[in-house]
């Protein structure tokens, strides 16, 4: 079986990033590299919030990102999911914005995804609050994904030999 991943909305936006300081476009080629090459290894989801995130305002390659994920599985907002979110929120794991990185943990706590991918390293792939999101989902009786970049799974299966090929 393979383990399931939850896409946040800096994975699209980052395959089709087109600013040019060195580190964005390291985090675009990192992005694309895992999606091109590794996302087989993988059962990748998404949910209704990327998609309402990706489809607010005016941007350039606002049409690619949503159509790069569009034939993802998609995750409903489950009621139990905004109790989760409030709580997370009230307990300052996340910035108090329900519509945003509380959310996506949320959902992928939810669903026991086994990891959630993002590039959001302050609030999400932080290994700093990672004991914390640890002890609240502990708390709620939830799963705790690893909370990952494209960087960390780039050749995770590049020596292997896996039957999923």
């Amino acid at each position: 079986m393979k383990p399931k991943i939850y896409i946040e909305t800096t994975i699209p936006s980052f395959y089709y990033e087109i600013r040019k300081e060195p580190e964005m476009v390291a985090r675009r080629n990192w992005t694309r590299e895992w999606w091109d090459n590794h996302i087989r290894y993988y059962e990748p989801v998404t949910s209704e919030a990327v998609f309402d995130e990706l489809s607010r305002g005016n941007y350039p390659n606002k049409d690619e990102k949503l159509s790069l994920i569009d034939k993802l599985p998609v995750l409903s907002i489950e009621s139990e999911i905004s109790e989760i979110v409030d709580v997370y929120i009230q307990h300052k794991l996340m910035p108090a914005d329900p519509l945003g990185d509380a959310l996506h943990l949320a959902i992928a706590s939810f669903y026991r995804c086994d990891f959630l991918l993002t590039w959001n390293c302050t609030h999400l792939a932080n290994a700093n609050k990672y004991s914390h999101i640890r002890r609240i989902n502990a708390i709620l009786d939830v799963f705790s994904p690893l909370l990952i970049t494209p960087l960390e799974l780039v050749g995770a299966y590049k020596d292997e030999k896996r039957s999923c090929d």
